[in-house]
């Protein structure tokens, strides 16, 4: 598997956190925030079933900003391959 060079930033990191706090975020912005937050200090790559879901968030208009940019972070980190 290639090595993923690049990172969580710190204002989607910071992002990340708060959803993962929030009571009121719904599950798919928690799971894009945990996999963002797994990537933001280490050199994981996102899956191939993430990837998808996070391509079709982005693809969707009833999500929020807030679930787009993780969604978008965690798509960033993919497999530029597949």
């Amino acid at each position: 598997m290639p090595k993923n060079t690049k990172q969580t930033g710190q204002n989607v990191a910071s992002l990340a956190s708060e959803t993962l706090r929030d009571p009121h975020a719904s599950t798919i912005a928690k799971s894009f925030a945990a996999s963002a937050l797994s990537q933001s200090s280490s050199t994981k790559e996102t899956g191939k079933a993430m990837e998808t879901k996070a391509s079709q968030v982005l693809q969707s208009e009833k999500y929020s900003e807030t679930t787009k940019t993780l969604a978008a972070s965690v798509l960033s980190q993919s497999d530029k391959q597949r």
